[in-house]
């Protein structure tokens, strides 16, 4: 499922209540700008709070969508932005089954938040998508660890970034939140890009699914 046709875009976000956490993330945005990987903050709905322009040139090619903008909610671009594939490599089974565990996390402890209940929904409008979370995830969830399949920081994910000094690339995960975003309920992950000239890991083979037509088609063959 790319999109529900005429969708809205996500309402605004509010902004953190009292001074001192405003005039934080406004010195934690500077310092965030002088990081030259892309790095982002978001909330327990990935709704970004923070991202810097390296951030914004890694997704610079990607085309407009009412719901699921890089910049707006991270989790939405992965499963349901047209062009994600354009960017995240190997799209579904290196980024789609990780943030779906991430975002299985997310229910089982925020179950009662409304935009959570509205990408549960839009998840089981998309019959592959559907397929996937029912069953593939929790295959590879049992492959994998609980603990390490919603597990970002540390994890190596293929990039295409539009970049030709970088092009067909790797970036490292790397989770460094600090105790005053902890607090505000953020997290910050940066995409530590590695040389393309390391020699590239081969391509996981995926198991495809029957089912309708969209743009998450498979679930990868977990791997021990």
């Amino acid at each position: 499922m790319a999109y529900q046709a005429g969708g809205q875009r996500p309402a605004p976000r509010p902004v953190p209540e009292g001074l001192e956490a405003q005039a934080y993330l406004q010195d934690y945005a500077t310092l965030l700008e002088a990081v030259p990987f892309p790095s982002v903050v978001f909330d327990h709905r990935w709704d970004v709070v923070l991202a810097n322009s390296a951030f914004e040139t890694l997704f610079r090619g990607v085309g407009p969508h009412p719901t699921a903008m890089p910049c707006d909610n991270f989790l939405r671009f992965v499963l349901f932005h047209p062009d994600a594939g354009r960017v995240l490599g190997e799209h579904e089974a290196r980024w789609c089954l990780p943030m779906l565990a991430a975002f299985k996390s997310a229910v089982e402890r925020y179950g009662h938040d409304l935009e959570l209940q509205a990408i549960r929904r839009e998840i089981a409008q998309d019959p592959i998508m559907e397929a996937a979370y029912r069953q593939g995830l929790p295959h590879w969830i049992r492959v994998v660890g609980e603990d390490a399949a919603a597990e970002h920081d540390g994890a190596v994910r293929p990039l295409l970034h539009p970049d030709p000094r970088w092009g067909a690339t790797e970036c490292r995960v790397v989770g460094e939140t600090p105790r005053m975003l902890e607090a505000m309920g953020y997290t910050r992950l940066t995409f530590v890009l590695r040389d393309a000239r390391r020699p590239a890991a081969a391509p996981r083979r995926p198991r495809r699914l029957a089912g309708a037509a969209t743009h998450l088609t498979v679930v990868p063959t977990p791997e021990a």
